[in-house]
């Protein structure tokens, strides 16, 4: 009996691929179609041989009986909703869930610590612009403390205000990220959000609106600690001095950097296996970046005068008062720059170590695997008995074809459930290429196993293995390799072979395929290709076979990757917009003196256009210092782990969220000018009437 998704009729002879190969079948009945599973169905007797292993087994009767009947044992009896937890699809949707659960939460530390730099930069910035304000305060009485209590006041009520709209907003764009998730492939198809009263929102609303609040408040601390220093005589000075750093941010940004510096030694040469864990490894790309934010007004003037140094020799003065301006301002350069060093940093930071870390994994597969070619599924779930009997049949070919299987390990009191493959032990050595610390693969033999190191058995040790099939086997260590976690697997012999069937589906993932010398190499292949036809296998280099494994890993490492930073350059895009609006709107005073000078509007325009290019110009610098560092420590660490590995940056997706940044900076700076400029233009003509 077959679905009615697959096309087939009563009567119809059928082909069903198998672990022993391919096998013909007359359907007796067609099923109702549904949407999370494509079965076919056969008698009792039949699907033992099949496929031994029971998953899940419908019981019918009173419930309260069918749960006295299997107490004290682990088995799960559901009811309800709950019975789809028994349904095929349910280990595809839990895996692309955990894809989802994965993704936010970096998604969120990266964005929130993005907002705290944000924020805390465009407060101190608008405490420089109200300095004289502040000075009237505290020269009518008001105390550095109310100075402060005012400062964090504003930030609180912003805070308030900015969160609950993004609490409003979120509820809706939140059912936006999910379809976008979805049509990503990180989430299964039924997830969504919907807006309601129900605990499960308003608790996750809740914590948000706070943490906006918090947000604010925090990226304030600093600048209301700095706004209750302000002197009352600083009132009547006609220009306030321009402090860029206080002792607070040096001790912050040499301290942060020193972090930086250290995370990228400890990832690189301690604790490599870090970067393959994108929960740990994401956050520390932003120490660096965050250095670089806090010691940003002390690097301006060098990188100013660094990429000013080409114009030196213009004609005119617009080179030198783009420079100057820059410099007689380094806080107001800085807090400009920050959004963009944070935009391109996370940018190269995280997409190249996306593309790096996704490079070192094929180049380890690359170096593992030896054999001359690869028996790879085609359209199956693996590769069955007959394609490899097929294959081992052509003269001069050699086939190892590790099945997969479970084993179970005592772990103190826990039963540690761990991946293990049934090899051919001669084979074996031929055609991969473990990294063995201890012992040798020759050793393997049917009372013997070799483990990855992080088992935490010795070599010769004796380990009890509980079988999927439910036999109990002692087994001596007879070999140690190195291993990646996700990667620790288990070597038996083909005698423990018939346990994958229970364990998993019996089915080799691939096989490996080895070539005599002397043997006609082209011959042999053919011969292969022809030998597997119809089975569910083909025959590819060992190049190909890594190509078609990097591309499922790569979609799922690049899509959590570049998801983070789509999500991250969104925020930063508009930060830039914000802060630039905000700078240039403040300038009234700077560009009424270039007019009284004789500069035309255009003349203006242009000037404030070259200085925000500056300032992007700036901010690029300096993430390509910190982004420098971050892959530094990435090289170090993948190098440890998969041997010499390049590193890799998307430079077209890279260049072209620069240009938009640039773009923007442009557009913040030159948009407020020209709406100064012709409001002056109108008071001018008006006073004339």
């Amino acid at each position: 009996m077959v679905s009615g998704s697959s096309g087939a009729t009563v009567g119809q002879q059928v082909v069903v691929l198998t672990a022993d190969g391919a096998q013909p079948y007359q359907v007796v009945g067609v099923t109702a179609p549904v949407d999370f599973e494509h079965a076919v169905f056969f008698s009792d007797t039949e699907a033992a041989r099949i496929s031994p292993r029971v998953e899940a087994v419908v019981a019918l009767g009173p419930v309260d009986a069918v749960r006295s009947a299997v107490s004290g044992s682990t088995v799960e009896v559901l009811t309800g909703g709950d019975r789809h937890k028994a349904d095929v699809s349910e280990d595809r949707d839990r895996e692309a869930l955990d894809n989802t659960v994965t993704l936010l939460p970096i998604t969120a530390s990266v964005a929130g610590s993005t907002a705290i730099f944000v924020v805390a930069s465009t407060f101190a910035f608008a405490v420089v612009q109200r300095r004289r304000e502040v000075a009237l305060l505290r020269t009518v009485g008001a105390t550095p403390k109310q100075v402060r209590r005012m400062v964090l006041a504003e930030a609180v009520l912003v805070g308030t205000l900015a969160s609950a709209a993004g609490c409003v907003l979120g509820l809706f764009g939140a059912q936006l990220l999910a379809r976008w998730l979805i049509s990503l492939g990180l989430s299964p198809s039924w997830f969504g959000v919907t807006p309601s009263l129900a605990p499960a929102v308003l608790l996750p609303v809740a914590a948000a609106f706070l943490t906006g609040v918090l947000v604010a408040l925090l990226g304030a601390v600093a600048a209301s600690w700095r706004a209750g220093q302000v002197r009352p005589i600083e009132a009547l000075r006609d220009a306030a001095v321009d402090r860029p750093m206080t002792s607070g941010r040096w001790l912050l940004g040499v301290g942060g950097l020193a972090a930086g510096v250290g995370m990228v030694a400890y990832v690189g040469f301690a604790a490599p296996e870090m970067t393959l864990v994108p929960n740990k490894y994401v956050p520390t790309l932003l120490v660096p970046i965050g250095a670089f934010a806090l010691l940003a007004p002390v690097l301006v003037g060098p990188l100013t005068r660094l990429i000013m140094a080409p114009f030196g020799g213009a004609k005119g003065a617009g080179a030198m008062v783009v420079r100057e301006s820059a410099l007689t301002a380094r806080r107001r350069t800085a807090a400009t720059a920050v959004p963009v060093l944070l935009t391109v940093g996370l940018a190269i930071s995280l997409l190249g170590a996306t593309d790096t870390i996704n490079e070192a994994r094929d180049s380890g597969l690359r170096n593992q695997v030896t054999a001359d070619y690869v028996l790879a599924p085609d359209g199956s779930p693996g590769i069955n008995r007959a394609a490899v009997e097929r294959v081992a049949a052509v003269p001069g070919v050699h086939v190892v074809a590790p099945v997969l299987t479970t084993l179970y390990t005592m772990d103190e009191d826990r039963l540690q459930e761990n991946d293990g493959y049934a090899v051919e032990p001669a084979a074996l050595s031929r055609t991969l290429d473990l990294p063995v610390l201890e012992g040798s693969l020759d050793d393997l033999g049917d009372s013997g196993i070799v483990v990855a190191k992080s088992w935490g058995y010795e070599l010769g040790q004796p380990v009890e293995v509980f079988m999927a099939d439910g036999s109990t086997v002692s087994l001596r260590v007879a070999a140690i390799y190195e291993a990646l976690r996700g990667q620790d697997i288990g070597y038996v012999t083909q005698k423990y072979a018939v346990t994958g069937a229970y364990a998993r589906n019996g089915l080799a993932r691939r096989a490996y395929v080895s070539v005599d010398e002397g043997t006609d190499r082209d011959a042999a292949l053919a011969a292969m290709r022809t030998a597997v036809a119809g089975l569910g296998a083909k025959v590819v280099t060992t190049e190909e076979m890594v190509a078609t494994e990097a591309a499922v890993a790569r979609q799922l490492t690049a899509v959590r990757q570049r998801s983070v930073a789509v999500i991250v350059v969104v925020f930063c895009f508009i930060a830039i917009v914000n802060t630039l609006l905000m700078a240039t709107a403040d300038r009234r005073r700077d560009l009424a003196v270039l007019r009284l000078a004789g500069a035309t509007p255009r003349q203006v325009v242009a000037l404030f256009a070259a200085e925000s290019l500056l300032v992007a110009g700036i901010g690029v610098v300096l993430a390509l210092m910190a982004s420098a560092l971050n892959l530094a420590g990435l090289w170090i660490a993948l190098s440890g782990l998969f041997g010499a590995t390049p590193v890799v940056v998307p430079l077209g997706i890279v260049a072209g969220i620069t240009a938009v940044a640039a773009l923007l900076a442009v557009l913040g700076a030159v948009l407020p000018t020209s709406a100064s400029l012709r409001a002056h233009a109108v008071a001018l003509a008006t006073a004339r009437e």
